[in-house]
């Protein structure tokens, strides 16, 4: 079986809990720290629609890709794909934004697989909205990222998984 991130509540996932609470507790982390609400603003107000487009969007969710690929255990992905809506809808609804990061990066992870392993290919027609809507998000959220871990150097950040090496 191979290992895969999922932070979406609604898709099974061979993802250990500790990582599903690594992603969230990074997220939360950064909220935590971002007094000047950079992230809220990105999320609530400058990319609200292309994240719910995102977050709406089969063509990005793990299990109808599983189901497209015949692994048994997913012929209820547009079950899973309602029930993430409704999950989904109650974070929209409550802003809250650290569940909104981690299921749109879940989705994010779909899109680069896609782009890495040959689903979206340079040029294409294919998947387009999806991946210029992500290179946007991307573009404007991890530059906040890397700002809030720089401004706070005194939190103990995790460790990358691929560190600097001589």
């Amino acid at each position: 079986m191979g290992y895969r991130t999922s932070l979406d509540p609604s898709s099974s996932s061979s993802a250990p809990e500790g990582e599903r609470g690594l992603f969230q507790s990074f997220f939360s982390t950064l909220v935590k720290f971002d007094g000047r609400h950079r992230v809220y603003d990105a999320v609530w107000q400058r990319f609200s629609q292309e994240i719910r487009l995102l977050l709406d969007n089969r063509y990005v969710y793990h299990p109808f890709w599983q189901h497209q690929n015949g692994v048994s255990g997913y012929e209820d992905w547009e079950h899973k794909l309602e029930r993430g809506r409704i999950a989904i809808n109650h974070a929209l609804r409550e802003h809250d934004t650290v569940r909104i990061l981690s299921i749109l990066f879940d989705r994010l992870y779909v899109l680069r697989n896609q782009l890495v392993h040959g689903g979206a290919t340079w040029n294409s027609d294919v998947n387009r909205d999806q991946v210029r809507d992500g290179a946007s998000l991307l573009g404007c959220l991890l530059p906040i990222f890397v700002d809030l871990m720089m401004d706070n150097p005194q939190h103990e950040w995790p460790m990358p998984n691929y560190p600097v090496v001589d």
